[in-house]
């Protein structure tokens, strides 16, 4: 397998045992992302995975926000997952929004990206464990440094926040993101 699909592999398990632990009760909590309920959240994550998915062609259709979630991430994230596995597709040169890149740089980039940002957020949102895969914090990172202030926008992520001297790599991922940790 490819570092890139071992990477969303990874992310998008993270994602699942999280999104398994939402109780009934907590789909409309807030989330780390203002106004948006853990509803919001997690069908905005399966929009992205099949957005990625779509630039490969086909259509795109939007998750049913009432509909069942958990049943709707995991066919968008076996499809991504399916797709970067397979190394024709995963080669395929795509336009991505900073331009041309190959369709599994894409995943496990801008897809990992999201995906263990808003694992976080969905952790926190319900209470569950906040760790997070380390080393696709770590590649994370420097994906997202590399957007610049493109990522820093209505529907992206917020501006970076400032930490504790010393505080661990996830943290100042999270920070960097705009997240308050």
């Amino acid at each position: 397998m490819s570092e890139d699909a071992d990477r969303y592999a990874r992310v998008s398990s993270g994602f699942t045992v999280r999104l398994r632990g939402v109780g009934p009760d907590q789909w409309t909590l807030p989330t780390p992302c203002e106004e948006w309920t853990v509803r919001d959240l997690v069908a905005h994550v399966i929009d992205t995975q099949r957005r990625v998915l779509g630039m490969l062609g086909g259509s795109v259709t939007p998750a049913d926000p009432d509909g069942d979630l958990l049943a709707q991430w995991g066919e968008a994230s076996a499809a991504l997952l399916d797709a970067v596995r397979d190394p024709a597709r995963a080669g395929t040169e795509v336009q991505a929004f900073a331009g041309p890149t190959r369709f599994g740089e894409l995943v496990g980039g801008l897809a990992c990206s999201d995906t263990v940002v808003h694992t976080w957020d969905l952790a926190r949102a319900t209470g569950q464990p906040e760790t997070l895969d380390a080393g696709a914090v770590e590649h994370c990172h420097g994906i997202i440094a590399g957007f610049g202030e493109a990522m820093r926008r209505p529907g992206g992520f917020g501006p970076p926040l400032d930490g504790p001297v010393g505080a661990d790599a996830q943290s100042r991922f999270l920070r960097f993101a705009g997240r308050a940790v």
